[in-house]
């Protein structure tokens, strides 16, 4: 049980991902009067986390796999352009949006820590520790 903790790897990835996406949409924000800046935003976590595969060939080092074999999480999710109406500048981020991406991103950073807190509680517990 100790020895495969996907748990852990899956609420780590989950705030991680909240934090870049939090990071561009506030770029986006800080841009929003920029001419000609695009809004852009980052793939949704269910895309962009990969689990790892158990039943596949182990690596003990990161050299062991080409890159496109790799089963990880992205250390940086990349952005992409988000599809929206432009103003007549040229630039199409709405604050709305923005802000409505900014509580979806503090939501799940908010589930990722609460998954987090919980899965170390129950193995506090089974340690006998509280």
């Amino acid at each position: 049980m100790i020895e495969k903790m996907d748990i852990f790897a899956k609420a780590s990835g989950l705030a991680k991902h909240a934090a870049a996406r939090q990071s561009v949409i506030a770029q986006n924000v800080a841009n929003a009067d920029t001419p000609g800046y695009r809004a852009r935003d980052i793939a949704s976590f269910a895309d962009a986390f990969q689990p790892n595969d158990s039943a596949g060939m182990r690596a003990t080092r990161a050299s062991h796999r080409s890159t496109a074999d790799a089963t990880q999480t992205s250390a940086t999710p990349h952005a992409v352009y988000r599809e929206g109406a432009l103003s007549p500048n040229g630039n199409s981020v709405a604050l709305e949006t923005e802000m409505m991406a900014a509580a979806e991103a503090k939501r799940d950073h908010d589930l990722a820590l609460a998954v987090y807190q919980t899965s170390l509680g129950i193995m506090r517990s089974a340690l006998g520790r509280r």
